[in-house]
């Protein structure tokens, strides 16, 4: 019973965590099929989980943090880590590859594993200045880093290494799968959009309005240069529903 207790507070605090892990679900099974949806989020899930156990204790490759453990009792934990955490990169580093692959028109090859990562490093961008004000908002306060940051009191380092670790999750998995095709990517473009959107709207609500330009203003310039310097002899085209990418050559 307490093992369901806890599940039940997990899924009843992180409501919107779970909602985009479905749709991810959803998006990667139509991209890809299960057995490589199963492959990857196995592979990105233990990569963040080691990535957030390592920092809390050596700062390895984020930065120094550490979680207040509030919630502990309240919803799952694997050591000092909530899941939820290390689960979220699950659908973070696959809506940015998802992206990447889209705006490449290729789904392997070094630039592919590159921009993903940076796509990543982007969307956290917001994602961790706002997860710091998690007291503000129905987040809660669960983490801190001890000496604070100097991008809207987080460490700069903490933004290398979500590019790091973006970029051994898309690798890793690209060597594992051996993926050659470029599957349905525009399902999972569009979650990147959305969960950048859920993160600025509640910026927003918070009145966090010089981060709220911040992420806005970065983002703008980052996606106007990825369009602008996207291959032109593999320009993405995209079937009605954002979906297929064919690769358009001479």
């Amino acid at each position: 019973m307490d093992a369901a207790a806890l599940i039940v507070g997990t899924l009843a605090l992180r409501p919107y965590v779970f909602g985009f892990l479905l749709v991810y679900l959803l998006a990667a099974n139509a991209d890809w099929g299960g057995r490589r949806t199963v492959l990857f989020t196995g592979w990105a899930w233990a990569v963040a989980f080691w990535a957030e156990f390592s920092s809390t204790r050596i700062g390895v490759p984020f930065g120094l943090y550490h979680y207040t453990g509030s919630t502990r009792g309240k919803e799952v934990y694997l050591a000092n880590v909530p899941l939820f955490d290390s689960l979220s990169f699950t659908f973070l580093a696959y809506a940015a590859f998802a992206l990447a692959r889209w705006l490449l028109g290729h789904g392997r090859g070094p630039a592919v594993v590159f921009l993903s990562g940076v796509l990543m490093m982007l969307l956290d961008l917001v994602i961790d200045p706002l997860a710091v004000r998690g007291g503000r908002w129905f987040l809660g306060e669960i983490f801190y880093y001890p000496e604070g940051g100097a991008y809207f009191g987080v460490p700069l380092s903490n933004f290398l290494g979500w590019a790091l670790v973006g970029w051994v999750i898309v690798g890793g998995y690209l060597v594992m799968s051996r993926e050659s095709a470029t599957g349905h990517p525009g399902p999972g473009s569009a979650l990147y959009f959305g969960v950048l959107a859920f993160n600025l709207a509640v910026t927003a609500w918070i009145g966090e309005y010089p981060l709220l330009a911040a992420g806005c203003a970065v983002h703008g310039i980052a996606f106007t240069l990825l369009w602008w310097l996207r291959p032109s002899q593999v320009a993405p085209a995209v079937d009605p529903g954002m979906g297929d990418v064919v690769p358009l050559r001479d």
